[in-house]
């Protein structure tokens, strides 16, 4: 299974964080899962951790040097990803979650995240 990381359990993935909840570990650690990590991800960890956000315990650098030692494959914004976050119903406001719910589905992936607002896009997001 293709899972596509929103960018809270990328980093809690990364940094070992007890937040992650165990069904993510299981996801994240099962033979037949391919974990990805959107461009997206990294641009949000650079922009809060630049703005000196508590939450962004690491920067931006420093998390894509993570992703890669971890085996983490690398998603692309590509202009249909950009484009298809047009169609996207309103439920949520935050940039790059509207990015990375269009890049799961465009892909398709699974998305895994702990946002419930992220998870009423649709039934291929993994709400943990």
């Amino acid at each position: 299974m293709n899972l596509l990381l929103d960018t809270h359990v990328a980093l809690w993935a990364i940094t070992d964080n007890p937040h992650l909840p165990t069904r993510a570990r299981e996801l994240l650690l099962a033979p037949r899962s391919t974990v990805w990590v959107s461009a997206v991800s990294v641009w949000e960890i650079a922009i809060k951790h630049g703005l000196g956000r508590g939450d962004m315990p690491v920067s931006g650098q420093d998390a894509l040097n993570y992703f890669r030692q971890a085996g983490y494959r690398l998603l692309a914004i590509e202009p249909e990803h950009a484009a298809m976050v047009e169609g996207l119903p309103g439920h949520h406001q935050d940039p790059f979650d509207r990015l990375l719910v269009a890049q799961a589905l465009a892909e398709p992936m699974r998305l895994l995240t702990h946002d419930a607002t992220v998870a009423r896009y649709s039934d291929t997001v993994i709400l943990v």
